[in-house]
């Protein structure tokens, strides 16, 4: 989503049809990404408390984890590092009705695209940690 979408919606003509996109991509993905998030926070960590002791590996934790924070985590970190500064400017943004400042949208896109590298980092970060668990597991 950072490297195709959120650069394309720079592209659009008017900052109306960006600021339309962005909030229309952002509650998209933001619901995608919550449902399997949860989902495999939730197999992870069911694998992790339902396996036999000797079979109980702390990856599956560290993944659970590491899959969790990715989201909620990333946000709060943000929003702790831009101060009230972007939960203000997304107001201003959608109460701006039919004139929007177009760099106002351009700095929601560049913010949203930042958040998003790094959920994918932490996101493949758990991967990472799974690929060498099971590998470590001999399977």
């Amino acid at each position: 989503m950072s490297t195709v979408a959120l650069p394309a919606l720079l592209a659009l003509p008017t900052a109306i049809n960006a600021r339309t996109s962005l909030n229309y991509l952002s509650t998209k993905s933001t619901n995608l990404s919550s449902y399997l998030r949860h989902i495999t926070t939730f197999t992870l960590f069911s694998a992790y408390c339902l396996s036999p002791r000797r079979f109980r590996h702390p990856y599956l934790l560290y993944t659970s984890i590491f899959s969790f924070v990715s989201g909620p985590g990333v946000d709060y970190a943000v929003s702790l590092t831009a101060g009230g500064d972007e939960k203000r400017q997304v107001m201003e943004l959608e109460a701006q009705g039919d004139e929007v400042n177009g760099e106002q949208v351009r700095l929601a896109v560049e913010r949203k695209q930042k958040v998003e590298w790094v959920k994918t980092g932490l996101a493949g970060v758990a991967f990472a940690m799974q690929v060498v668990g099971l590998w470590g597991d001999g399977a």
